[in-house]
């Protein structure tokens, strides 16, 4: 068996497909040192039968995923197990957000070797070299690393500082579009013709009880500069005359010097682009700001709303000073500075008891009817609260105080209802009836039906007009029940919901 190895990104949806900076990134750890292979589930018809020719040569021994929770989860657990047992001397290492929060579960499946536990720009090649005996370095001292020792106890290593974002080796982009043609990923949205996906920050700086990202980084934040930025802009700008950019990052917008400096830069290029922030973060930033972001090119911007309830702010550990108050007055701004806020609200947190979780409910509904009548143009999106498991904290005990636990064992994990457990659409917590459920997304499917995402450009003219008067009495006297007229017509235009399916459109 040779030392090849395998860096896979599972499929994670069936939408058109943005370019998986996440695979990339860890190529680049090792790109000079080793030889290795990228395969994006995305954009293979049959996935396991490139892997398993790969490994048939004899060539490859490490099969490394990245592994979020959900969609990419059914190919991963099979994936893995299958290699395994077909060659038995093969190493699977697992990154991503699942494997690090779920890591007990994934070592003790038999199949995962090895979790990088967070950023692996330095533990990646770290690892590989002791497994390939270049390095004499004792396990333990690599950071950021989950294995299991000698006598079968699981090591969880240090937590490695979030390193200097540009300091980090280039991504191999001409290495990758020998693969897959990077230009295949730069796909229609509502914001351009050929919009490009970019990573230009690492970590969050709080720690809201409901996310998943808060145990990997320890509330720390590191950034690419502005210049270096513009710099990877330009050139996919040059090569393919990308026109837009979504900024995946967990936190676009924490600070504000550099995101008006690359308004700036960008000023004049005729690009449109998106971002994630928070409300209260870039709630600080001026008129003038957001009027100048705006004519850079900034068009919409996701942000946790989450709820207006500040009790239930504080219940999420949500930090900062958000509030409802807050929310009104910010979408009111984002209406004159000609930005679209795409606002999530998690509903369903568990309560003291049915009855106070059925009000929240309702709350939140009347609450998000006030923002669409501040700001039409305002995007809601509607998770139902799914608990992420992260161990110690108030919210984390209160979901198990009210009976709910997650999977035993991988394969658990790929069962259809924590599939979409995991899509946030079908929880299994307990305080959550069915009644509450039907109320939620009929009140989602009536909302699309009077106000249709703005990001949809397959829902205008005269099928809006048709929707809006569908569902208009519904939505102004709160009868949300049985709205099967709209979801016909959702059915025949095959109406998206950003939540699942990001911007794309066909």
């Amino acid at each position: 068996m040779g030392n090849k190895i395998i860096i896979f990104n599972p499929r994670s949806a069936n939408a058109k497909h943005r370019l998986p900076n996440t695979i990339i990134q860890v190529g680049a750890a090792i790109h000079g040192k080793y030889d290795y292979v990228f395969v994006d589930g995305n954009m293979e018809t049959d996935p396991w039968e490139t892997i398993s020719n790969y490994f048939s040569t004899g060539e490859f021994k490490y099969f490394c995923l990245t592994v979020m929770p959900g969609p990419q989860l059914k190919q991963a657990i099979p994936y893995a197990k299958k290699i395994k047992e077909m060659y038995p001397e093969s190493i699977n290492i697992w990154g991503g957000y699942f494997a690090s929060n779920q890591y007990k579960v994934c070592m003790q499946s038999g199949y995962v070797d090895y979790i990088i536990n967070g950023p692996g720009d330095n533990t990646f090649p770290q690892l590989l070299d002791i497994l390939e005996g270049k390095s004499e370095e004792s396990m333990q001292l690599v950071r950021n690393l989950i294995y299991t020792n000698a006598e079968g106890k699981i090591i969880q290593t240090v937590k490695e500082a979030l390193l200097d974002q540009d300091t980090l080796p280039t991504y191999p982009y001409e290495y990758f579009n020998t693969f897959y043609p990077l230009k295949d990923y730069l796909a229609k949205t509502f914001m351009g013709q050929k919009t490009f996906a970019y990573h230009s920050s690492m970590g969050c700086p709080f720690s809201c009880s409901f996310c998943a990202v808060v145990p990997i980084y320890n509330a720390k934040w590191k950034a690419k500069k502005a210049t270096t930025i513009y710099k990877d802009f330009s050139y996919f700008k040059n090569k393919y005359n990308i026109d837009a950019i979504e900024f995946h990052d967990n936190n676009f917008f924490t600070s504000k010097k550099r995101v008006l400096e690359f308004s700036n830069l960008v000023l004049n290029d005729n690009i449109e682009w998106w971002g994630e922030g928070r409300i209260d973060t870039i709630n600080k930033y001026s008129d003038e700001d957001l009027q100048l972001m705006r004519k850079a090119g900034c068009r919409m911007m996701f942000l946790g709303a989450e709820t207006g309830n500040d009790e239930v702010l504080k219940q999420m550990n949500k930090g900062g000073t958000q509030s409802g108050q807050m929310i009104k007055d910010f979408v009111l701004r984002m209406k004159k500075a000609d930005i679209i806020p795409e606002l999530s609200f998690v509903l369903g947190l568990p309560g003291k008891n049915e009855k106070k979780v059925y009000e929240q409910i309702l709350w939140d509904i009347n609450f998000i009817k006030e923002i669409k009548a501040i700001n039409p143009d305002a995007e809601i999106i509607i998770y139902l609260y799914s608990p992420v498991p992260t161990e110690g904290s108030e919210l984390y005990q209160q979901i198990v105080d009210a009976g709910f636990s997650f999977p035993e064992t991988l394969e658990e994990w790929i069962a259809p209802s924590w599939e979409k457990f995991d899509l946030r659409k079908n929880p299994l917590t307990p305080w959550l009836k069915p009644y509450m459920i039907d109320t939620i997304q009929n009140f989602e499917t009536v909302l699309n039906g009077y106000y249709p995402t703005v990001s949809d450009f397959r829902i205008k003219g005269y099928k809006k007009s048709l929707l809006k008067l569908v569902s208009g009495y519904r939505f102004k006297y709160g009868w949300y029940k049985f709205p099967y007229e709209i979801k016909l017509l959702h059915k025949i235009w095959k109406y998206r919901q950003p939540e699942i399916e990001g911007f794309y459109s066909e």
